[in-house]
């Protein structure tokens, strides 16, 4: 019996294309998704620098007042 099974191989090469045709593109999903992430970080960190320095300061004046 000859059996030709370079057909059955094609099928595996043509799925395994799609397979890391997909994982490409999961791949950049993510990697856009962490760029977005890092640019939205440093100005939350503002925020919350600008937040605590405020924070910092009211408790000053507070600490001004009771000497007084």
């Amino acid at each position: 019996m000859g059996l030709c099974f370079g057909c059955f191989d094609g099928g595996n090469k043509r799925m395994t294309k799609e397979e890391e045709r997909l994982a490409s593109e999961e791949a950049r999903a993510r990697a856009a998704e962490a760029a977005q992430k890092k640019q939205e970080q440093p100005g939350e960190a503002k925020q919350a620098e600008t937040a605590e320095a405020a924070e910092a300061a009211k408790e000053g004046e507070n600490s001004n007042n009771d000497e007084a």
